[in-house]
C-alpha cells in the first residue's frame, strides 16, 4: 500500500462479490445492505451481509448512479430511458427530470443530494448519435428543491462522479475525458492528460462558479476519473486507474488503492459508522476500512 495511505486507510481490500457485466452506483442502506447496478445486465441489485445478492429491479433503464434524497427515496440515474427518477415507496419509479428548457437531456450518470433538497446530476452525450442529442453541452444539472430543472455548469468536457466537500462549498466533478481521442491515445499506450477533477465553488443559491482544476489523474493505463466520494476531512476518494484514488484536501495524490482489478467505476461509504468503503470494478465489489469515516448520505444523515 501506497505510504500515504496509511493515514486514511486501516485494512483491506476484501473482495465481495465477483461475476457481473458491468457494476456501478454502490449506495449503503441504513437498515445495512447496499444496492449497486450491473449496467451491462440492466439490473439493480442489492448485497446483504455475507455476500448474498438479490435482484431489485430488472429492465432498469440502463441505471447508473444513485443516491438517497432528503426523504430516503432512492434517487436514479437512468440512462437508457435519459432522466433520473424517485423511487417511491410502492416501487414505482417517478420521474423528477428528463428535460431541460423542453430539451431531452442526453444520459445521466451520476448524481448527490445537497443538505438544502437539491439534486446535482452529471449528463453526457458520449453514447448518443448525433442526431439524437437535444442540447448542445455535456454538463451537470440541478434539480432544484421546488423541483425545477436548470444547468449549473457547461464547462465540464464529459462530466461523470460528483461529490461535495463536507462543507458543500466545493462541488468536484470527475472529467472522463475532452472527447474520443482521448480513447485512441489510451488504445495506443499513450498518457491522457485530459483526465482530471475539476472544483467549482458553490453559492448559497446552488449556483457555481470559480472553475478549477483540483488534481490530475493522468493515466495511459485503462479506467478513468469516475464516482466519487469524500471523508469528513475533506479527502477525496476517486475510481480510476489501478483502483481508488485518494487524495487530501489541497488535491494532493496520498495514493491509489490498489484491488487487483485494472480500474475503479465507483466508490461509496457506509457502514455503521460510515467507515467501509465500498467499490464496483466492473465485474466485481470489494471494500476497503478506512480510518476516517465518509459524509453521510443523504447530507446531513448518519
Amino acid at each position: 500500500m501506497d505510504q500515504g495511505l496509511n493515514d486514511v486507510v486501516e485494512s483491506g481490500p476484501e473482495l465481495l462479490a465477483d461475476g457481473f457485466g458491468f457494476t456501478e452506483g454502490p449506495l449503503w442502506h441504513p437498515d445495512g445492505h447496499w444496492e449497486f447496478v450491473d449496467i451491462r445486465k440492466n439490473t439493480i441489485h442489492g448485497l446483504r451481509p455475507g455476500g448474498k445478492t438479490e435482484t431489485v429491479r430488472e429492465n432498469s433503464g440502463g441505471s447508473n448512479g444513485m443516491t438517497f434524497d432528503l426523504r430516503g427515496n432512492v434517487i436514479v440515474c437512468e440512462g437508457d430511458n435519459r432522466r433520473i427518477t424517485r423511487r417511491e415507496a410502492n416501487g414505482y419509479y417517478t420521474t423528477i427530470a428528463d428535460q431541460i428548457g423542453g430539451k431531452k437531456i442526453h444520459r445521466p450518470n451520476d448524481v448527490i443530494c445537497r443538505s438544502d433538497g437539491s439534486l446535482y446530476f452529471s449528463d453526457l452525450g458520449g453514447r448518443l448519435a448525433p442526431e439524437d442529442r437535444e442540447l448542445e453541452y455535456n454538463g451537470v444539472h440541478r434539480i432544484a428543491p421546488d423541483g425545477s430543472v436548470s444547468n449549473a455548469t457547461s464547462d465540464t468536457e464529459f462530466p461523470n462522479g460528483l461529490a461535495f466537500s463536507p462543507d458543500e462549498s466545493i462541488l468536484y466533478v470527475a472529467i472522463t475525458r475532452l472527447d474520443d481521442t482521448c480513447i485512441q491515445e489510451k488504445e495506443r499506450g499513450e498518457i491522457c492528460r485530459h483526465q482530471f477533477i475539476r472544483a467549482f465553488d458553490v453559492a448559497a443559491d446552488g449556483s457555481l462558479s470559480n472553475n478549477r482544476v483540483f488534481a490530475d489523474m493522468f493515466s495511459k493505463e485503462d479506467g478513468v476519473p469516475d464516482g466519487m466520494k469524500v471523508d469528513v476531512e475533506g479527502n477525496v476518494y476517486c475510481g480510476g486507474s489501478g483502483g481508488v484514488w485518494v487524495l487530501d484536501p489541497s488535491g494532493k495524490h496520498l495514493g491509489t488503492i490498489a484491488h487487483g482489478e485494472t480500474a475503479t467505476t465507483n466508490v461509496a461509504f457506509g457502514g455503521d459508522d460510515w467507515k467501509t468503503l465500498f467499490f464496483t470494478s466492473r465485474n466485481t465489489l470489494g471494500s476497503v476500512q478506512c480510518k476516517i469515516a465518509g459524509l453521510p448520505v443523504p447530507a446531513g444523515g448518519g
